[in-house]
C-alpha cells in the first residue's frame, strides 16, 4: 500500500510539472502584458523598464524555474492588471467555486444514483422510459443554453431567483459561505442545478448501465435461488458492486465540475476563479491564467489520487493482485 501511494504520487508531480510547463509556455507568448498595464503616453524606455522589472526579458528556462519554484510555496507573482498577490485574489475567490462545485456534485450524486438504480429495476415501465428521454435532452443540451433558459423562466418572467451574483454571505475565518443565507441559498440554486444537469445524467447512465450488467452475474442468479428478498438482493449485493466503477468516475467529475465552472460562472456572474480566469483572458493578465490552470491541474491530481486510494479499498481484487504480484 505504501508503494502504491509513492507510485501515485511521483506520477503527480510529472503531471503537474507538465502542466505547468504546458500552462508557462503557452501565456508566455499570448499578447503583451506592458501593453494593457501602461498608458498610450507611456516612453519605449518607461516599458523596458517595466519588462525588465517584471522579469519578462530573461531567458525562458529562467522564468519557467523562477515560476515553478515559487508556485510550490503558493506563490503565483503579481497580478499584472490588479496589481495584487494572484495567491490572494484566487484564494479570495475559491470559496464561490469550491461551493458551487460541491452542491452540483451532491445534486448529481443524490438524483443520477437513485434514477439509475429505478431506470434499471423497472426499465420497461412509462417512468424510466421518461427519464430516459429527460436525460437525453439533459445531455445534449449545452450548459450555457441551460442557465439562459433558466434564467429567462425563473428570473425574467416568474422572477422568484436572483439572476446573477451569489447574494449575501457569511465570512467563516478564512472562508465564505452564502449557504448560511436566504439570498444565497436562492443565488446557488440555478447556477448549481446548470452545474449538476450534466453530471447528474452522465452518473445516472452509468448507474443504469452498470446495475443492469451486475444483476446478470451469475451471483445474483444464485442470491435469487437462494430465495433472498429482493430488495437485499437489488440493495445488498447488486448495487453495492454496481458502485466500484462509479467512484471513479465520480471522483473525474467532481474535477471536472470544478473545472467546467468557468462557464456557469460566466452565464451566472458568479464571483468565483472561473469568472476571474475569462476576465484574465481578456486583460492578457498571465499570471492570473497560469495559476488558474496548475490550480485545476491540482485539482484533479489530488481527486484522482483519492479515487485511487478509495478504489484500492473498495475493491479486494486490486489488493488480492498486488499481493500476487509481490509475492
Amino acid at each position: 500500500m505504501f508503494s502504491f501511494i509513492i507510485k501515485r504520487l511521483l506520477q503527480s508531480m510529472l503531471v503537474m510539472l507538465t502542466v505547468a510547463f504546458v500552462a508557462f509556455s503557452l501565456f508566455n507568448y499570448v499578447g503583451d502584458p506592458i501593453s494593457n498595464m501602461v498608458g498610450q503616453d507611456t516612453t519605449f524606455a518607461e516599458r523596458d523598464a517595466l519588462r525588465d522589472r517584471l522579469g519578462l526579458n530573461d531567458p525562458f528556462v529562467v522564468q519557467f524555474g523562477r515560476f515553478v519554484s515559487k508556485a510550490a510555496t503558493g506563490d503565483f507573482g503579481i497580478s499584472y492588471h490588479h496589481k495584487q498577490s494572484v495567491s490572494g485574489l484566487i484564494a479570495e475567490r475559491m470559496p464561490a467555486t469550491l461551493e458551487l462545485s460541491l452542491v452540483s456534485a451532491f445534486l448529481s450524486l443524490i438524483l443520477g444514483i437513485p434514477l439509475g438504480v429505478y431506470t434499471a429495476l423497472h426499465r420497461d415501465s412509462l417512468g424510466s422510459k421518461l427519464v430516459m428521454t429527460l436525460s437525453l435532452i439533459g445531455v445534449s443540451l449545452p450548459t450555457f443554453l441551460i442557465g439562459i433558459l433558466m434564467i429567462l423562466l425563473f428570473g425574467v418572467i416568474w422572477q422568484i431567483l436572483p439572476t446573477f451574483g451569489r447574494g449575501e454571505v457569511v465570512t467563516l475565518g478564512w472562508w465564505n459561505t452564502g449557504l448560511l443565507t436566504t439570498s444565497g441559498l436562492k443565488a446557488i440554486i440555478m447556477p448549481a442545478i446548470t452545474l449538476a444537469l450534466f453530471q447528474m445524467t452522465l452518473i445516472m447512465r452509468l448507474v443504469r448501465a452498470e446495475m443492469l450488467e451486475v444483476l446478470r452475474t451469475d451471483f445474483i442468479k444464485f442470491a435469487k435461488a437462494r430465495g433472498l428478498p429482493t430488495r437485499i438482493i437489488h440493495f445488498r449485493h447488486a448495487l453495492k458492486n454496481t458502485l466500484v466503477p462509479v467512484i471513479t468516475i465520480t471522483g473525474l467529475q467532481i474535477g471536472s465540475i470544478i473545472a467546467f465552472a468557468i462557464i456557469t460562472e460566466s452565464v451566472f456572474q458568479w464571483p468565483g476563479m472561473g469568472l476571474l480566469f475569462i476576465q484574465a483572458i481578456s486583460e492578457v493578465d498571465i499570471p492570473i491564467m497560469a495559476a488558474y490552470l496548475v490550480m485545476i491541474a491540482l485539482f484533479f491530481v489530488v481527486i484522482n489520487l483519492t479515487v485511487d486510494i478509495l478504489y484500492f479499498f473498495v475493491d479486494p481484487r486490486l489488493r488480492v493482485d498486488r499481493e500476487s504480484t509481490g509475492r
